[in-house]
């Protein structure tokens, strides 16, 4: 009865946890590393013939994008989601075979004319049918023996349409253990999507950390908030562009425009067009227009009865071709995009960035985490200058940053979380999938609250029914970052004094006016003292 940790262990991506129990090697998730994450997504830490099965917690890529790689080096078990996860799953893993391919193909044309030796994409196109064809569907509730002593339940998590934590019961030479995997953990008052569903019972929980250091922006209105965006910009005459998760964020930008034109709030242009620049997105939109019966949430679900489509907007297009795509910015209107990457690392949004970054009167909107290391991080963080397809871009346009819209419950829903499962508490809970400072003071935190909690390293292994490490972890290299991101180590301790200083900032909430006057007056000294 073991637990061992292959990928998300002191990293945000590539989540990939093993449990080898009652004869059987299970994994739960088999994501891809990405930006500063990645170390080397060909090589997987465990041998792919071996595995029984797979249970994905959702589609996300960094949960779900080595399943075709799997299925290449010899996988030939089951692979087990929600029925919407395996949905969504049928066309991202498509979509990221295309790319895979795609770049390998870039890549080669490349190294022909350098003379180099030609490289085969991660995974190829036949590989992720190859997948796809091992899924079977689960819904939530229904309770799944996977063998003797061997089985699992879905539950509800919030975080994306399918989402789902696993529930897993092991029984084995008379030990008996209740494992929770959380997956990524939802946030709440999301549209179109149930909050996260409680967990009372385990011994043993798995969870993410993604914000573990902070809390989201409270926004009392998250339409006002983009409305109010959107006539800034528009009253400039200026684009508005917003980086995007093809599947479930985009969706839920939608649903806000929808809603934001419904109630007329964005006076500078109230008839504005919204373009959505992914073919993906475009099919995923289709997915989340279907029967979603078991997935939706009171609001939505009124949205439907009064006859609304839930993201059925005037003036929305969707584009397919780079041609479109293209066209796109030769129109110097004022328009709000929807572009994937999320993080600004690949596909059409660079191509819009390139052609937008530099105009003030621009806005380029995030609303969703930005991994250390990715283009969207260095645009969060302040850059002034990007290299985007062998230009230097400089940075003209406002930034702006829509914490509020993030999936991810943040640093105090997490710790509600935690508090939810009852007496007895659970034995350990091992904090994964955050940045590795993240996850550490995280567990710290946890451990203050009375919880035995640890932040495992990776290919560390624990035996579960002896409750002790077997094996200690390694700590895996970082991408190596540019100079302006890494920083001197003065400075990244500089950079950890910020944070811990934002952690006490919230701590004193409910203080007494005088004293968060004094607190104030004091950093506000600071900044004076230092600013350049």
């Amino acid at each position: 009865m073991k637990l061992s940790f292959f990928g998300a262990a002191h990293a945000v991506t590539g989540s990939c946890h093993c449990i080898s129990a009652c004869g059987k090697q299970i994994l739960i998730d088999c994501g891809l590393q990405q930006g500063r994450d990645e170390v080397d997504n060909r090589t997987l830490p465990f041998v792919p013939g071996l595995i029984d099965y797979v249970i994905v917690t959702h589609a996300h890529i960094d949960h779900s994008g080595r399943l075709p790689l799997l299925a290449k080096q010899g996988f030939r078990g089951q692979i087990f989601a929600s029925g919407m996860t395996c949905r969504l799953m049928d066309i991202m893993l498509r979509d990221s075979a295309h790319i895979q391919e795609s770049d390998a193909a870039w890549e080669n044309q490349k190294g022909r004319r350098a003379g180099k030796e030609p490289v085969e994409p991660l995974y190829t196109l036949a590989d992720a049918e190859g997948a796809l064809a091992r899924m079977v569907p689960v819904e939530y509730g229904r309770r799944v023996e996977l063998a003797e002593g061997l089985s699992f339940r879905l539950t509800d998590a919030g975080h994306l349409l399918g989402s789902a934590y696993v529930e897993l019961w092991i029984r084995e030479d008379g030990v008996e253990k209740k494992l929770v995997f959380s997956g990524d953990i939802g946030n709440v008052d999301q549209p179109i999507i149930r909050d996260p569903q409680p967990i009372r019972e385990a011994d043993y929980v798995i969870m993410e950390s993604t914000y573990g250091d902070r809390n989201h922006d409270k926004v009392e209105d998250y339409t006002e908030a983009l409305a109010e965006i959107l006539n800034r910009t528009f009253r400039r005459g200026g684009t508005v562009v917003i980086p995007s998760f093809a599947v479930g964020r985009t969706q839920e930008l939608l649903y806000y425009l929808r809603e934001i034109k419904e109630r007329g709030l964005v006076t500078a242009l109230p008839h504005f067009p919204v373009v959505v620049d992914s073919p993906l997105a475009a099919e995923a939109t289709c997915i989340f227009s279907q029967d979603l019966t078991g997935y939706l949430d009171e609001e939505a679900i009124a949205v439907l009865q009064r006859g609304a489509g839930l993201f059925r907007l005037e003036d929305l297009k969707l584009t397919r071709t780079s041609e479109e795509s293209k066209q796109l910015n030769e129109d110097r209107s004022p328009k709000v995009i929807i572009s994937a990457s999320g993080m600004c690392d690949a596909g059409r949004i660079r191509h819009h960035l390139k052609h937008n970054l530099w105009r003030s009167e621009c806005t380029v909107v995030f609303v969703g985490f930005q991994s250390p290391g990715t283009l969207g991080r260095s645009l969060l963080e302040g850059k002034k200058s990007v290299r985007l397809f062998g230009e230097d871009v400089a940075v003209n346009a406002e930034i702006e940053n829509l914490q509020g819209l993030s999936s991810h419950a943040d640093h105090d829903h997490l710790i509600q979380w935690v508090q939810q499962f009852r007496e007895p508490k659970p034995a350990q809970i091992f904090v994964v999938h955050g940045e590795g400072y993240v996850s550490e003071a995280f567990a710290a935190e946890l451990g203050r609250l009375g919880y035995a909690a640890h932040a495992p390293l990776f290919q560390e292994v624990y035996d579960l029914a002896a409750g002790v490490m077997l094996s200690p972890g390694i700590e895996l290299p970082k991408k190596a970052a540019s100079k302006w991101q890494a920083g001197s180590p003065a400075y990244r301790r500089l950079e950890e004094a910020g944070r811990q200083l934002e952690l006490v900032i919230q701590k004193n909430k409910g203080g007494t006016n005088r004293d968060l006057a004094k607190f104030t007056d004091q950093i506000m000294a600071l900044i004076q003292k230092w600013e350049r």
